[in-house]
């Protein structure tokens, strides 16, 4: 997402069932990258309302896949506490 507490919601347009959301999106708020999926309700009384759900941004398998190698990739090895202490000037 481009700026803070912002997104768009949008038709879903791939609903198949019931208890899939009516509404999905993307929002950021407080700089954190959320899913967004809204169900549109009827409450006992008749007044219709929407429920929200806020979800982690889904991430596939191979991009997962792709962070791992990458983290791997690089020279990721521990940190020495005796070298930190030498570079130090006091």
């Amino acid at each position: 997402m481009e700026k803070n507490n912002t997104g768009a919601i949008f038709k879903n347009v791939n609903k198949k069932a019931d208890n899939h959301p009516d509404y999905v999106g993307k929002v950021n708020v407080n700089n954190k990258d959320m899913e967004i999926a809204l169900w549109v309700r009827t409450s006992l009384k008749g007044l219709k309302y929407m429920s929200v759900s806020f979800t982690e941004p889904y991430i596939r398998v191979e991009q997962e896949n792709n962070i791992l190698e990458e983290f791997e990739n690089k020279e990721n090895k521990p940190l020495d506490i005796l070298d930190i202490n030498n570079d130090l000037p006091f």
